[in-house]
């Protein structure tokens, strides 16, 4: 009688727990799924592209020995990916064969997933739209962007674009912003909804510089028609990275031919930019007019809760767990990107698993540092002023005058009390950073503090987040 994927699966786990420590186990063996068993070959399912690599680089060989005692010497192994998790009952995957125990390794193990390379539109005239690879990232999806005030009005458009391609008024739709902060993602998102929802539409993501090495190509090989030809049969077209086209004429030349012939034909047109329209430098202004046809939305630096919301969904995808303290600190310490959140986490991920240690707060200040420059710092009175006032909205100046107003009152006092308690300096040097007050109203301070925070809940609550975003500082 054939085992179940299960009945083998649970002996695997037990194999595993005995050679790994437990956060390894945790992390990279409990969210396994056992699929099927057929042919003598056990499918798993795990729930990412980087969560796979990962097994098959430091894991490869313990996986090898445990399916080969468990099924024989003929045992093999297939992984099931996630690529869209969107659908928690039926998500989407990709079956990625691994190797047989019993002889090599498959050769394609170490290859990555690819999307397709891009069609040549200059060697065949004539081409179908069937034929034209969207090149689209699946994983670039909706699910997994997350939404912020940074980035709500950007993506409440991009949601429209995706619902009636070509027809609102957000053509094209112009999606702008620094490095690393989803514009790329953004973009084939939108791109992957209209596959799905528009499966006869020509969806087309393209990078500006790979369009204007086709472009120059295709005057080499006399060609220009056929290019042409070849990109007014785009129902939808991603142009990433418009500012790559500056002091390009020939290429903004025929970008502005086939723009004016996919507008008219009510194509949708989405570019992506480093900076708005109206900074665009080395770009012709007839080109410039008509990306200002549409919206132009900007895709802003992530506040904190975003940055925190950003972290859980990528924790999430991969199958694993931090520490909520380990979460926040990377939050509030990088602040640039999401691509830096992302690759803090992937380092945080790495050494711990090559370290064989636990995930924890010491650690993520030591990756942090590699990201952010002078991390670790004592905690200045002058910090815990400044984030005070930050966080009731009130003037920092206002702490050193003899103003009786509750609100600069009640910021002045707590700033006496957190440096008290989160500083070494001395009541005396602590009353002089609040206007050369003495000692007692320093102790005065912190004892109504203290007794407020005895008798009024909320006022307890908001001390504890200012500590917290303090601490999280250093």
């Amino acid at each position: 009688m054939q085992k179940s994927p299960e009945e083998v699966w649970t002996r695997c786990l037990k194999i595993f727990k005995d050679n790994v420590n437990l956060q390894s186990y945790k992390t990279w063996f409990e969210p396994i799924k056992p699929i099927k068993i057929e042919n003598n070959n056990l499918t798993i399912q795990v729930p990412s592209q980087f969560f796979y690599e990962w097994l098959e680089e430091h894991f490869v060989t313990l996986l090898r020995k445990t399916i080969k005692r468990e099924l024989g010497e003929n045992a093999g192994l297939e992984y099931q990916i996630i690529v869209d998790n969107g659908n928690a009952s039926n998500p989407q995957t990709i079956n990625y064969p691994a190797y047989k125990t019993g002889g090599t390794y498959n050769n394609e193990v170490n290859v990555p997933l690819k999307f397709g390379t891009i069609k040549n539109p200059f060697v065949i005239p004539g081409i179908k739209k069937v034929h034209i690879d969207p090149q689209l990232n699946p994983t670039y999806n909706f699910e997994s962007f997350v939404e912020g005030e940074c980035n709500k009005l950007a993506r409440s458009a991009g949601t429209a674009v995706a619902n009636n391609p070509g027809g609102t008024a957000f053509n094209p739709l112009v999606l702008y912003g620094g490095v690393g902060l989803g514009k790329t993602h953004l973009s084939q998102a939108i791109g992957n909804m209209i596959k799905i929802k528009y499966s006869s539409k020509t969806v087309l993501y393209v990078a500006s510089e790979k369009f204007a090495s086709q472009f120059y190509e295709a005057v080499q090989k006399n060609s220009i028609n056929d290019f042409v030809h070849f990109y007014q049969l785009i129902d939808v077209l991603i142009l990433d990275d418009i500012q790559f086209f500056a002091n390009k004429e020939r290429t903004q030349d025929i970008l502005f031919s086939i723009f004016n012939h996919l507008h008219q034909c009510k194509k949708q047109l989405i570019l992506t930019s480093d900076r708005p329209p109206k900074d665009l430098e080395g770009i012709e202004d007839r080109l410039l007019s008509r990306f200002k046809w549409g919206l132009a939305a900007d895709l802003q630096i992530p506040d904190f809760e975003t940055r925190v919301a950003i972290l859980e969904k990528k924790l999430y995808s991969d199958g694993i767990e931090f520490p909520q303290d380990v979460v926040e600190f990377i939050a509030y310490n990088i602040k640039t990107n999401v691509r830096e959140l992302e690759g803090a986490l992937i380092s945080l991920v790495a050494q711990a698993s090559l370290n064989k240690r636990e995930v924890d707060l010491d650690l993520a200040k030591k990756i942090v540092k590699n990201f952010v420059k002078n991390i670790s710092r004592e905690i200045s009175i002058d910090f815990i002023q400044n984030t005070v006032c930050d966080y009731f909205d009130v003037p920092v100046e206002m702490l050193k005058e003899k103003t009786r107003k509750r609100a600069i009152v009640q910021a002045r006092q707590l700033s006496m009390f957190l440096s008290k308690g989160l500083t070494k300096n001395s009541l005396k040097v602590i009353g002089k950073h609040f206007g050369g007050r003495d000692h007692s109203t320093v102790i005065h301070s912190c004892q109504a503090i203290q007794n407020l925070m005895d008798t009024d809940g909320t006022f307890k609550e908001q001390v504890a987040d200012i500590q917290k975003k303090i601490q999280l500082s250093i």
